[in-house]
């Protein structure tokens, strides 16, 4: 109850940059200022996303390696590009009910498969123990069935469908941090907080002005977070040792 007075700004001057909170059952409806900030926030990392699952590509030594760099960089780049799509249909194009309903969807099963693929290099590149060969194939499963449920339950439990997505965060990560070579380890808790700090204004629509674009900047420092320690030390690490050995 006080976090929720604290976080509380509808009666203050920010009150126009944002809408009223709606019931459980409905969905909450930016205003302008918000629309065009949820598309900008995350509009604005395709490019980088692109290069950066490019960089990986050409830094690849091997099959597994190249493999991995493609799966990350769907994963990555998908996730950039349906939330944007999503948010300017949702802003621009809101008539068209049937394609929103089915892009916001999208947008949000995407959201399973980009953390599976953010795993996949740890899983397809370290070695981990007898658990990791499970859970390369674990985590599409759990991707799969939470994609199954967004199908049939879409915004019907909204914090049922919150809590699989912690699950699916954090489960793999069991798994990623009993491995021996502890290199990462440190960037892929940081990158797991910017997440957690961003679900809380994941789900602050209508009580914290730009919530939801608010939300998109910590996905982006947790992807980079991420993504720096899959460059630093899955791949980058052998180009340094080709180049000694030239």
């Amino acid at each position: 109850m006080f976090v929720s007075r604290l976080l509380d700004f509808q009666k203050t001057k920010y009150a126009r940059f944002m809408n009223h909170r709606v019931p459980a059952n409905k969905r909450y409806q930016p205003t302008e200022y918000e629309h065009a900030a949820n598309c900008a926030t995350h509009a604005f990392w395709i490019i980088p996303s692109i290069l950066g699952s490019s960089n990986l590509y050409f830094l690849s030594d091997d099959d597994w390696e190249t493999i991995s760099a493609w799966i990350y960089g769907f994963g990555l780049c998908g996730l950039f590009v349906v939330s944007t799509i999503f948010h300017t249909i949702s802003w621009k194009k809101r008539h068209l009910r049937m394609v929103e309903h089915c892009l916001h969807m999208f947008d949000r099963m995407v959201i399973y498969f980009f953390i599976a693929a953010s795993y996949a290099p740890w899983l397809n590149l370290r070695e981990l123990g007898p658990w990791a060969a499970h859970m390369r194939w674990i985590v599409w499963i759990m991707a799969s069935v939470g994609t199954i449920y967004v199908f049939f339950f879409h915004e019907r439990y909204k914090l049922v469908e919150l809590l699989c997505y912690v699950v699916m965060g954090f489960f793999p990560a069991l798994v990623i941090l009993s491995m021996p070579n502890t290199d990462g380890i440190l960037e892929l808790m940081t990158g797991g907080v910017f997440y957690c700090f961003g679900m809380v204004f994941f789900k602050s629509d209508g009580r914290i002005p730009f919530a939801h674009a608010i939300w998109h900047l910590f996905v982006a420092f947790g992807a980079g977070t991420h993504y720096y320690a899959i460059w630093r030390y899955l791949y980058q690490p052998n180009t340094l040792e080709s180049k000694v050995s030239k």
